[in-house]
């Protein structure tokens, strides 16, 4: 009996796409996310270690630069038949970041750390949910060490490198036949990755920006667990009981993060006035299929068959007095996910994010601020799963950076 229901959970998993946890974090300092993180082009703090790393060179002296990224994030199920609607529960949740840049008077070449999540962040539902066997609760945390070594090649030409050691630790459960039943999956792994920069201000008012993130690929190694609580069924002559089960297996699996390039232009009708356009590319077209080893079952093929995507930023900032200055920008990002393998823990769809923001720059310190709301218009799935439904995402995010200049 253990042997039959614990196949039956893996097998369960098999169309899952719940292991894709690993979104994006674009928002790594609050005056890019306050302009849409449109700032490949601009990139002229600490945080271009992420956004473009050859930025790193306009910033001379000592320079630290942290703070963190806070999200409440919520999909909203309307399933097919009788079912009642369900949401995500109401969960905050944050990114810290940090970025410290040093390059000397008059030098060409400029050095950096960064310490952040480029991805990260889940979901949870109720466990009385219609679909859930396919999906309850899917998480990752992902940490990101970035050293930078950039070079001003001209006055007007930079140009970056940098590794990237990545650490990540994932969770997946899911029901399997009765109400409190539970298989999950928790793993962790390290992989390694690069990123680079281009940076060209052939004039004061235009600037050209160039990243490229390479993918990172990572095996999580952990443990799965099943427990089956015992349950009775109904027959005609009579319940019968079903006695319960726990199994645990050694479990890992190998999952590519994506490359994405990103390019921007920023243009600067006068020094008050800063418009950045910037476009992404993210090869979700390279997942799609991850295998499940179990050390002690047949390995099992996760089909994900997602879809590369493009996502377009656009950002103004404007200078005020007392080193005070405004920001906003828009975000839209195309979905990556196909109705056939769509999991309701990666509810994904077109998204329109809306941002803006306030920061002041003064001799040795700075501070930004910066609000986000993210909107998913209304999907339908009907893909012949308990996944069939119409599907709704929003989300509000506040986000704080302060520096120090030394």
């Amino acid at each position: 009996m253990k042997s039959s229901v614990y196949s039956f959970a893996v097998l369960a998993m098999a169309p899952c796409s719940a292991f894709a946890l690993g979104v994006s974090i674009i928002d790594q300092d609050a005056h890019a996310t306050a302009r849409g993180n449109a700032f490949t082009a601009t990139a002229d703090n600490p945080s271009a270690i992420y956004y473009n790393p050859a930025g790193i060179t306009q910033i001379e002296g000592l320079n630290v630069r942290e703070g963190f990224y806070g999200i409440s994030l919520q999909s909203k199920v309307d399933p097919d038949g009788p079912n009642n609607s369900a949401k995500t529960e109401s969960e905050y949740q944050a990114a810290p970041q940090y970025f410290l840049t040093y390059k000397p008077h008059d030098s060409r070449i400029a050095v950096g750390l960064g310490i952040y999540a480029p991805f990260g962040f889940g979901l949870k539902y109720p466990d009385n949910t219609a679909f859930r066997t396919l999906a309850k609760e899917g998480r990752i945390v992902f940490v990101s060490i970035n050293p930078v070594v950039a070079w001003q090649v001209t006055k007007t030409l930079s140009i970056a490198a940098a590794p990237a050691v990545n650490e990540a630790h994932i969770k997946l459960s899911q029901g399997v036949v009765t109400r409190t039943d539970n298989y999950e999956f928790r793993g962790e792994g390290v992989g390694y990755g690069i990123n680079a920069g281009l940076l060209w201000a052939p004039h004061p008012m235009h600037s050209l920006g160039l990243t490229y993130r390479s993918a990172t690929s990572i095996d999580f190694s952990g443990h799965s667990k099943l427990h089956i609580p015992s349950f009775s069924v109904a027959t005609p002559g009579g319940s019968i009981k079903i006695p319960g089960t726990k199994v645990e297996n050694d479990a890992n699996l190998d999952y590519n993060f994506p490359q994405s390039v990103v390019a921007g232009y920023s243009f600067r009708p006068t020094p008050l006035w800063n418009l950045e356009a910037n476009i992404e590319w993210t090869d979700w077209d390279s997942l799609n299929t991850v295998t499940l080893r179990q050390s002690k079952s047949a390995d099992i093929p996760l089909q994900f068959n997602w879809e590369s995507s493009f996502s377009y930023k656009f950002g103004v900032t404007r200078e005020l007095p007392r080193g005070l200055n405004v920001s906003a920008g828009y975000l839209y990002s195309e979905n990556s996910v196909p109705n056939e393998s769509f999991n309701p823990l990666i509810p994904d769809s077109n998204r329109h994010v809306f941002s803006i923001g306030i920061g002041q720059q003064l001799k040795r310190l700075s501070w930004d601020l910066a609000y986000q709301h993210a909107h998913g218009p209304e999907r339908r799935i009907e893909n012949g799963t308990l996944a069939n439904g119409t599907y709704r995402f929003k989300s509000n995010a506040l986000t704080f950076t302060v520096g120090f200049r030394f």
